[in-house]
């Protein structure tokens, strides 16, 4: 579903992913773990085109994302192009990004009505679903700004979902939150899991990791340290510096 070639990406002189190659297969949840400023994050957004790779190659679904090869030279696509790439792409973020003037059920219908063209019936059909399905069937009439964060995260994941993507990217999905609203958070994302969503987590919730994810990475300054089965990576490190890394975070 993901793969990764020899992914580089600079701000400035700084070269923040030095050559990122991996595989991520159709329903596996690959989580991504490291330090803050080892490139989890910028990865993650290089996947659906946010941040432009300075050199490598990036494919979801067989598909080149960002780009068009025309023999061994690369044409970045026009805008349009790459957003509907990107419908194909769900995103979570950090921070819940909802807008603040719109309904959560208002939230979880804008893009499939905006962006694919739906009736605002079928598309409000679908928030209704979602919304049920993340615990939030009783919020739909909430602000966000009425929701505690656990519940704006809720809400942000089921306006991910309303555009039935074939892949969903999770930045960070609980460090924004207080502790006992993570656990709603994770339950929701392990619901996905078992439906069998392709999943990209970057994430310090060591036991989501543990027991959720198929394959694990650990990243440092920019390179893949060590990857493997999440058990094995969390208790049989490899790698000093992954150990050096887990002895302080677990």
């Amino acid at each position: 579903m993901v793969k990764a070639e020899g992914v580089r990406k600079s701000f400035g002189a700084v070269e923040v992913l030095k050559g990122i190659d991996l595989e991520v297969a159709p329903r596996e949840v690959f989580c991504v773990i490291g330090p803050s400023g080892s490139g989890k994050s910028t990865f993650l957004r290089c996947i659906n085109h946010l941040e432009k790779i300075n050199a490598g190659r990036l494919y979801v679904d067989g598909q080149l994302v960002g780009y068009r090869q025309q023999g061994n030279r690369l044409h970045e696509l026009k805008d349009r192009e790459v957003a509907e790439q990107r419908r194909d792409i769900g995103m979570v973020f950090q921070r819940f990004n909802l807008f603040p003037h719109m309904t959560a059920l208002e939230n979880v219908m804008e893009a499939p009505v905006q962006v694919k063209g739906e009736t605002k019936s079928v598309a409000r059909e679908r928030a209704v679903r979602l919304l049920d399905r993340v615990g939030l069937a009783d919020k739909a009439a909430g602000y966000p700004s009425q929701l505690s964060g656990g519940q704006q995260q809720r809400v942000a994941i089921a306006r991910a979902l309303a555009m039935e993507p074939k892949l969903m990217l999770f930045d960070e999905p609980t460090s924004a939150l207080d502790p006992e609203l993570v656990g709603d958070v994770l339950d929701v994302m392990r619901s996905l899991a078992e439906d069998g969503m392709t999943m990209i987590v970057v994430t310090h919730e060591m036991g989501f990791a543990r027991e959720v994810g198929d394959s694990l990475v650990f990243m440092d300054d920019g390179v893949v340290v060590e990857s493997g089965d999440p058990r094995q990576v969390l208790t049989r490190p490899r790698h000093e510096r992954t150990k050096s890394f887990l002895s302080k975070v677990l």
